[in-house]
Parts: C-alpha cells; sequence; structure tokens
C-alpha cells in the first residue's frame, strides 16, 4: 500500500482515538454484551443486537486507525528547511486578489482535513496552488466558481 503523508499531530490523534477505543470503548461494549446475553433469548434482544452492532463498528474503526498509522509517513515539518516555500505541513496565510480578504491554511493529510479548522487536505486545489511558491508569490486556485488569485503573505512551520 502507499504511504500515507500525515503530520506529527495528525498521527498523534490517531494514536490517541486508537488507545481509547481499545482501553474504553472496547471493554465498555463487551461488558455491555455480556449484560444483554444474561437476559435470556438473544433472538428478540435488542441491547445485544445494538451492542454486537457497536462493537463491529469500533472494531472497523480499530483496523482503519491501524492500517493507517501502519502506512503513516509522519512529516515533522519544524524539522525540515524549506527556505520559505510552502511544503506538506506548512502553515500559509494568503490574500485572495479578488476579495481582499486574508485567510490562514495549514496543509495536511487527507485525513487530517478539516475546513472548519482551516486544514486543508495536501491533495486540495488550495494546497496544489500553495505548494512549493514563497511569500510575495502571486498563485491562480482553480475553483469551481472559477480561477481565484491569491498572494502569499507568510510560511510558517509550526
Amino acid at each position: 500500500m502507499n504511504q500515507i503523508p500525515m503530520t506529527l499531530r495528525g498521527a498523534d490523534k490517531l494514536r490517541e482515538e486508537l488507545e481509547e477505543l481499545k482501553t474504553i470503548k472496547r471493554p465498555r461494549i463487551i461488558a455491555s454484551i455480556a449484560e444483554a446475553r444474561e437476559h435470556g433469548d438473544l433472538k428478540e434482544n435488542a441491547e445485544y443486537h445494538a451492542a454486537r452492532e457497536e462493537q463491529g463498528f469500533c472494531e472497523g474503526r480499530i483496523q482503519e486507525i491501524e492500517a493507517k498509522l501502519s502506512n503513516a509517513q509522519v512529516i515533522d515539518v519544524t524539522k525540515m528547511n524549506a527556505n520559505g516555500r510552502v511544503i506538506f505541513g506548512a502553515t500559509v496565510s494568503v490574500l485572495n486578489l479578488d476579495t481582499d480578504e486574508e485567510s490562514t491554511y495549514r496543509i495536511v493529510g487527507d485525513d487530517e482535513a478539516d475546513f472548519k479548522q482551516n486544514l486543508i487536505s495536501v491533495n486540495s486545489p488550495m494546497a496544489r496552488g500553495l505548494i512549493g511558491k514563497e511569500v510575495d508569490d502571486v498563485t491562480v486556485v482553480k475553483t469551481p466558481g472559477g480561477d481565484v488569485e491569491y498572494e502569499i503573505l507568510k510560511v510558517e512551520y509550526l
């Protein structure tokens, strides 16, 4: 399987979720199943079926996280020398030249992306338009509403 780029923070967040699923949620579900079994006939036992379904989701998520972490290429941007260029993991402040609106984005892996928190996927049109650029460069990003010009104001490696 291909390597999945991931920031250090993203990998830590997945490890925390995995730990919680294995040490807190999984034992709670097992206890729920055991308790539901004590109520008798399993065919008509809604609590038992709900707990088994929850167990399936939990185990599926554990497998998904373990697969992502085993294929992750964790990139610590603070230890890289990008010479002011926009790279994976960088935090970039841009100015929309059409609207004079300033925005700040952090370029992250697909699994970490959350546009509401200004975390954009490395595979997004915005990130592709920014990668490799430097402060004061102007880039054109193709959006569904048409091409938008952005000027890069600041690049940080946090």
